[in-house]
């Protein structure tokens, strides 16, 4: 019998840990597991244990040579300027005991859900340690090792013949998972973000369409900074029925980066909760409209860890399990267990509150402007 949502989870996904002051602190994954478990939506029947993904099926996205130098950068084995050549060592991505074991594990977990997934035992599933969507073939990026995103879509292409949907809404361009489909049909990429102009990494203009067959399946709104709620979700909503409809496809993979959120200290968007309830809301709708419910959600940016993280990628879970998004207060019990350990305080609900964020003197200007870039974005297509 098939199950409707599982969540993928294993205290190895906190190992992948940079250092202590890194802004890529996978300690997020526990706050978020635990939030849902004192929330009562998240029990022991839910969970998967995943498995670690094998060196082959890594190289399935990325070449030998570069999983060789990540184990030997993770052993002390590589020398800092060899290191370079490959992203890891740098201020970004540095080098840190056991990288490739760490990374693998994360990567084991978008695997084990797709597995899940096409032997019909889940229809649903969120994996908690996923979403590393900045890794290229032979380089690291952006705080991200090994792309699972783009390995587990490589996999379930190679089991079974479906059309995958790919959507990421995180701050950052999803720039590895694009560039390894540019070319491909079958892989249709849609990705919202803070404009390249001022935010890494540079990339996802309105005009990265895809090469070659690929033409017509990469679509990208980078909106302009300082952008709030109700012009994002115009835009979001707008764009991905549209994509939906003209791309059909047979399951979907969303990557939900949590940095679009106003508190965010690494970027410049103005999104509050009420973007993290839609997005997962709609991701639903999409995946029982075309998929048959199909839909693997993994996780990715997200640097207010205490604030944001936990209550965003909450939402994705609650949706997945409930069908809708949590209201009202945080468990006590939660707040109380990490708000003595939380430099910050803590928010006390599930939404934010009306008066909690900045007035945007440029709201009107930034409204239009989004819009031209949403017309921008549909003149390179079919879909109007």
């Amino acid at each position: 019998m098939t199950k409707q949502a599982g969540f993928i989870y294993t205290s190895n996904f906190l190992n992948y840990q940079f250092s202590e002051d890194h802004p890529f602190n996978h300690k997020r994954t526990l706050l978020t597991k635990e939030l849902l478990e004192e929330q009562a939506t998240l029990t022991a029947e839910d969970f998967i244990v995943p498995r670690v993904a094998s060196d082959e099926e890594i190289a399935l996205f990325h070449d030998t040579t570069y999983i060789e130098a990540v184990k030997r950068a993770g052993s002390g084995d590589l020398i800092a300027d060899r290191a370079q050549e490959y992203g890891i060592g740098t201020e970004d991505t540095p080098i840190f005991p056991n990288m490739h074991q760490a990374s693998s594990a994360l990567v084991g977990g978008s695997l084990t859900a797709i597995d899940k997934i096409l032997n019909g035992d889940y229809k649903k599933i969120t994996n908690i340690g996923g979403g590393l969507h900045h890794g290229f073939p032979r380089k690291a990026s952006g705080f991200c090792i090994y792309n699972d995103c783009a390995i587990a879509i490589k996999y379930l292409r190679e089991q079974e013949d479906l059309k995958v949907l790919y959507v990421d809404t995180d701050a950052h361009h999803g720039d590895g998972v694009q560039a390894g489909f540019y070319d491909d049909p079958n892989v249709c990429t849609f990705s919202i973000h803070e404009t390249g102009r001022y935010l890494f990494p540079g990339t996802g203009n309105v005009n990265e369409r895809g090469i070659k067959g690929g033409h017509g399946y990469s679509f990208n709104l980078p909106i302009d900074a300082f952008t709030e709620d109700d012009s994002f979700l115009e835009l979001y909503e707008t764009a991905l029925r549209k994509i939906a409809a003209f791309f059909k496809p047979d399951i979907i993979v969303t990557q939900n980066g949590a940095d679009s959120h106003f508190l965010d200290p690494l970027t410049h968007l103005c999104g509050t909760m009420k973007i993290y309830e839609r997005i997962p809301l709609l991701a639903a709708e999409i995946a029982d409209t075309y998929c048959d419910g199909r839909w693997l959600a993994v996780s990715g940016g997200g640097y207010d860890m205490w604030r944001v993280v936990p209550r965003a990628w909450g939402q994705v879970w609650n949706v997945m399990k409930t069908g809708s998004c949590c209201k009202g207060p945080l468990p006590e019990k939660w707040l109380k267990k990490w708000q003595k350990e939380a430099p910050v305080a803590l928010p006390a609900n599930w939404q934010d509150a009306a008066d909690s964020y900045p007035v945007i003197p440029r709201r009107a200007e930034i409204t239009e402007k989004n819009k031209l870039l949403l017309e921008d974005m549909l003149k390179y297509t079919a879909i109007i």
